[in-house]
C-alpha cells in the first residue's frame, strides 16, 4: 500500500510541474471555499468506513487536488490566504499515515 502511495504522490508531481498552464490559474477563493466543503464532506464519510480501500482511494485523491490546489493559490495575487489549504493538506496527509499507512 505504501508502495502504491509513493507512487501516486510521485505521478502527481510529475504531472503537476509538467502541465505548468494547469498548475498556473489562480482559483478564485469562493472556489476553494466549495472545494474545501467538499473535502470536508470527505473526510466526514469516510471517517468509519468499513471499506478501507475506497477510503484510502478518496484521501488519496483529495490530498493530490488539495495540493493542487495549494499550488495553484499560491501563484495568485489576490492575496489568497492558503493557510487553510495547508491544514487540509496536512489533514490528509495524516490520515493517509495513520489509516492507510503499512
Amino acid at each position: 500500500m505504501m508502495i502504491k502511495l509513493a507512487i501516486l504522490l510521485t505521478s502527481a508531481m510529475v504531472n503537476a510541474s509538467t502541465v505548468p498552464a494547469v498548475a498556473s490559474q489562480c482559483t478564485s477563493p469562493a472556489a476553494i471555499a466549495a472545494t474545501r466543503t467538499h473535502w470536508a464532506a470527505v473526510r466526514s464519510q469516510f471517517s468509519k468506513a468499513t471499506d478501507r480501500d475506497a477510503a484510502c482511494r478518496a484521501y488519496a485523491a483529495s490530498f493530490y487536488e488539495s495540493v493542487t490546489t495549494r499550488q495553484a493559490a499560491a501563484g495568485c495575487t489576490d492575496g489568497t490566504d492558503i493557510s487553510a489549504i495547508d491544514a487540509d493538506i496536512n489533514a490528509f496527509n495524516d490520515l493517509l499515515a495513520t489509516k492507510c499507512g503499512g
